[in-house]
């Protein structure tokens, strides 16, 4: 009898160290991760048809907003293309994903739950725009459902500096949602106090 294959795992946006935290930990869980930058508009393309290539499916996409906070300030167009290119890379994987597929979307307290608390100086565009990825993903729902995939959202604490509260606690929730056999809709990482999160 043959082992079970492995999951398949794009992670977009995992540059910053969430790629390497997740493709870790989904070592020991029968995982293979793809770790892609978030890239220009066409790349979404190129990227699904290499998993295509090579795997034949993709069991999990795991999105990681956090890119937004490197654009802290003024940068509308740029957060506005950012969110174009994962919008298109969900719709791009879709066409991969069989029911029980899994889409993972790793933001912060601050953008989870914007506008109704406050958020770091210079950060409003950025945390808008990770609440807006999240709120796009929302409004796919039950085209997801119809393909029997499932919309998990992974928030996290962010301190000063933009880094994750801690990226072993963030890599073992993120692979938590991929393989759980029940996964929440939210998980919330860092800790009982989130909802005080300014």
């Amino acid at each position: 009898m043959s082992a079970t294959p492995e999951r398949v795992v794009l992670v977009s946006g995992g540059s910053r160290g969430l790629g390497r935290a997740v493709a870790r930990r989904m070592g020991g869980t029968d995982g293979h991760v793809v770790i892609a930058p978030a890239g220009h508009a066409q790349a979404a393309t190129s990227i699904v048809e290499s998993v295509a290539a090579e795997h034949g499916r993709l069991d999990a996409l795991v999105l990681d907003a956090s890119e937004c906070l490197s654009l802290a300030g003024d940068h509308t167009s740029a957060l506005h293309a950012f969110r174009e290119r994962q919008r298109a890379l969900v719709e791009q994987a879709m066409s991969l994903m069989a029911p029980g597929a899994r889409i993972v979307y790793v933001t912060s307290h601050q953008a989870h739950f914007f506008p109704h608390k406050a958020v770091p100086k210079g950060c409003t565009a950025a945390v808008a725009s990770m609440r807006a990825g999240e709120t796009a993903l929302y409004a796919m729902r039950s085209r997801l459902g119809r393909r029997g995939i499932h919309l998990s959202v992974v928030s996290s604490e962010r301190p000063e500096g933009g880094m994750h509260a801690s990226m072993h606690e963030l890599g073992t929730a993120v692979v938590n949602a991929v393989t759980a056999r029940t996964p929440q809709g939210l998980v919330c990482v860092g800790g009982a106090n989130y909802l005080m999160t300014a």
